[in-house]
């Protein structure tokens, strides 16, 4: 395991991003404590209801767990509420989740549909290990795979990873094209301000995650 995370890490870049290690940065990580916090108080009543429902549908565990590849390559725990089946990767091993994946339980797919899984990522907001705003983190398994292919992969880790992004707003997400998805990503990380993040956080309420690409990178 310690090679494996040794393997994933990527090289720190020798000044960090804007977003990271400015004034600005700090702006930014307040906002996501700030946000975070509100959120999970004010959500509490949402949280607690879809909790109860994954456990009376599905039984437990109500929350899923899983790594992923975050800021300068470190790997950290995502936490979601479970939407599939507990032997889901049983057999396959890690895959991407597909439209109406059969994995999915019925819950778990409405959960899915209406992005209502991904609301304990607050916590990990709050903790650190993402912001509200930035590349959606991807597995490990997977990252190996991108960095292999796609020789700027790693500059999307220079920067927290998100609940929402550029690429999802503008319908790049789930099981769509790897290039287009970091085509945003890298816009995105080169052309960060603390205004986009605010545009891009309103493009989401406004707009959730689009099923079709807008006017993007």
């Amino acid at each position: 395991m310690k090679a494996t995370s040794q393997a994933l890490r990527a090289i720190a870049p020798a000044k960090p991003h804007d977003s990271v290690g400015t004034l600005r940065g700090s702006l930014k990580r307040t906002a996501d404590v700030v946000l975070s916090a509100c959120g999970l108080a004010l959500l509490s009543p949402v949280t607690a209801l879809i909790a109860a429902a994954v456990k009376y549908c599905d039984g437990s565990p109500v929350l899923y767990r899983q790594n992923r590849v975050g800021l300068n390559g470190r790997e950290f725990t995502i936490i979601k509420f479970r939407s599939m089946h507990l032997d889901a990767e049983e057999h396959l091993g890690p895959v991407w989740s597909v439209p109406n994946d059969p994995r999915c339980t019925r819950l778990g797919l409405f959960l899915r549909r209406y992005g209502l899984d991904e609301l304990p990522q607050l916590w990990n907001i709050l903790r650190g290990d993402m912001s509200l705003v930035g590349p959606r983190p991807e597995r490990p398994e997977f990252t190996r795979e991108f960095r292999i292919e796609h020789r700027h992969y790693d500059v999307r880790h220079s920067v927290r990873s998100g609940l929402t992004g550029y690429a999802q707003i503008h319908g790049w997400r789930g099981y769509t094209s790897v290039e287009e998805r970091l085509r945003h990503d890298l816009y995105y990380v080169r052309n960060w301000t603390l205004l986009l993040d605010i545009q891009i956080l309103f493009g989401t309420l406004l707009h959730g995650f689009s099923e079709r690409t807008r006017h993007g990178a």
